[in-house]
């Protein structure tokens, strides 16, 4: 039986599918092999030795040290698209938000609550103070063309826009589910130049950070309005305070508050609502448990956002799984332990990471617990398991 620890409300529909595979899950788990975690900071987190997993509900990972992570043989997973449904709805509407002035209207209005009879003449004449462009034949260039993005683009196009994708890594799936009908720009430059409104779905790492910055906001179309469903630093504040006070960027709908882009002029923030919806939550909480409880239980990595994705379908009589870094000739060396004792390898799989591999060999005999610490003590070896 695993120990799965939760931190923050984690939907109780993916939790129940830990609980009917017999695992032990609650808050209060101490020495957990597995956590589940949304959006509480981990970066002071102490895990202790017998954790093994931590599966993000939800796709941003950055409350997480995944470097640490991985150093200490710990998987971290996230939850990509689970949510995407999601945060495409909120990307439409703040889309509208950024063309009309949908919340002032709806605040002015409150504001003649108490004038009767007078009220539709007032509407009629207080109107036109609130309206904006229509979206039907704009430009929108939508940044990362993942789960999300894809959606995104997909839904622009229903409303008559013209949609110009930019992601030099989309993957095959998500390929799929992008309409062929998205025009696809050779560099991040076209996406600035062409667009009248700019959704942003990228992830946020360091080869994002501030990647909407001074230089960008100079090719950017006078007017342009920008989405932000991704994360607050992918957007330079400052060079974006600056493009909203010399109009350069019409409006700015951001799901990322802080202090500085609050007092911007033409921003519109919002308390990162994206994926907050209950549907959401439950998917979430369903693909890091299944992912979690896979991991655990067989070894099969997917999603992870520190360690290989690695997945092998179970033969054997037992399975040897090793974290170890990306260095020639660990495969062999660990193989040497196998061989000497004579017991046959009836699958394997490796698969790299940058500075890390994971290896997975289903073994025709059970090894012993000699031969698993003579693997654990090899140089480079960040954690072995045998299940």
């Amino acid at each position: 039986m695993f120990k799965i620890k939760t931190i923050n409300n984690i939907s109780p529909v993916g939790l129940a599918k830990l609980v009917q595979l017999g695992c032990m899950v609650s808050p209060d788990a101490e020495n957990p092999q597995g956590i589940i975690v949304r959006s509480a900071d981990m970066h002071g987190f102490e895990p202790n030795p017998e954790l093994m997993g931590i599966a993000r509900a939800g796709a941003g990972y950055n409350n997480i040290p995944v470097e640490k992570m991985a150093e200490l043989g710990i998987c971290v997973f996230n939850s990509p698209g689970a949510n995407a449904e999601a945060v495409k709805e909120q990307s439409v509407c703040s889309l509208v938000m950024a063309s009309r002035d949908v919340l002032g209207a709806a605040e002015w209005v409150k504001s003649i609550s108490d004038r009767g009879g007078e009220i539709p003449a007032l509407v009629e004449k207080g109107k036109s103070a609130f309206s904006g462009p229509e979206l039907m034949g704009k430009t929108i260039g939508v940044l990362g063309l993942g789960a999300t993005g894809a959606l995104v683009a997909n839904v622009c196009l229903a409303m008559d826009m013209t949609v110009i994708g930019y992601d030099p890594f989309m993957s095959v799936e998500a390929a799929w589910r992008l309409s062929k009908d998205v025009d696809r720009a050779e560099d991040i430059g076209e996406i600035f130049r062409n667009s009248d409104y700019i959704s942003i779905n990228i992830p946020y790492n360091e080869n994002t950070h501030h990647l909407l910055d001074e230089k960008a906001f100079s090719m950017m179309k006078p007017g342009v309005r920008i989405i932000n469903e991704s994360r607050a630093e992918v957007v330079d504040d400052d060079a974006m305070l600056r493009a909203l006070e010399s109009g350069v960027v019409a409006k700015y709908v951001t799901d990322f508050p802080n202090e500085k882009i609050l007092g911007g002029k033409n921003v519109i923030a919002l308390p990162h609502l994206g994926a907050c919806t209950p549907e959401s939550e439950d998917r979430c909480a369903e693909m890091a448990a299944k992912q979690l409880y896979d991991y655990l239980k067989n070894g099969n990595i997917t999603n992870s956002v520190n360690l290989p994705n690695a997945k092998l379908e179970r033969m054997g009589v037992c399975r040897l799984c090793v974290i170890h870094r990306n260095v020639p000739g660990m495969i062999n060396r660990i193989l040497d332990f196998v061989t000497e004792r004579n017991i046959n390898v009836e699958h394997m799989i490796n698969k790299p990471r940058g500075g890390y591999a994971y290896t997975m060999i289903d073994l025709g005999d059970r090894i012993d617990e000699d031969m698993t610490n003579s693997i654990r003590s090899m140089d480079g070896v960040l954690r072995v398991r045998v299940l």
